[in-house]
């Protein structure tokens, strides 16, 4: 299974490797513009998403457009774990673990009043099924938040299958740019 899973992130290196900054950025914009249409998201309050990587659906532009209306919370590395913290602004983010840029101020336990979770994957499943980095980072995570769950990806990360194991946890659906993969 870890074969699979390693080749599975050879493949998705391979496909972002056709794709230059700008034509990512493009992909990410339509992507978070299906989430923006969605029922789900316009009556979401608190949001858990994430800062994203410069290999991720590009968030930081979203982040900002919704601040003010959404509270909007963003996971941080602490040892083995997330913990999550509010943003404010772009002055409040630091470079933390793995040069994530994350939120500086206090941690946030409320997993409960969490409406909707948006996270990042190597890749992902028709079936929900993600693959992620290999830290286990949000495995240990979404346990704790009921809260709808959508993976976000490009499309050329969505695989028939991806192997799975009794920790991973799966999403509610999943988004690209081409839209939803189960409708909601």
């Amino acid at each position: 299974m870890l074969e699979d899973k390693k080749k599975i992130r050879e493949t998705v290196v391979l496909r972002k490797a056709q794709y230059n900054e700008q034509s990512l950025l493009e992909l990410s914009a339509k992507a978070l513009s299906y989430l923006e249409e969605t029922a789900i998201f316009q009556k979401a309050k608190t949001i858990l998403i994430y800062h994203s990587l410069k290999d991720e659906v590009h968030t930081h532009t979203f982040i900002e457009k919704w601040k003010e209306e959404k509270e909007i919370l963003l996971p941080i590395v602490v040892g083995s774990d997330l913990k999550l913290r509010k943003y404010v602004d772009r002055k409040n983010i630091t470079k933390g673990s793995f040069g994530i840029e994350e939120p500086a101020g206090e941690d946030i336990f409320d997993y409960d009043k969490i409406d909707l979770v948006i996270i990042p994957g190597i890749a992902f499943d028709k079936q929900g099924n993600r693959l992620g980095r290999g830290k286990g980072f949000y495995d240990r995570l979404l346990p704790k938040i009921k809260g709808f769950k959508i993976g976000i990806c490009f499309s050329f990360q969505i695989f028939s299958q991806i192997p799975t194991e009794s920790f991973d946890h799966k999403m509610d659906t999943v988004l690209t740019e081409k839209g939803l993969i189960n409708e909601i």
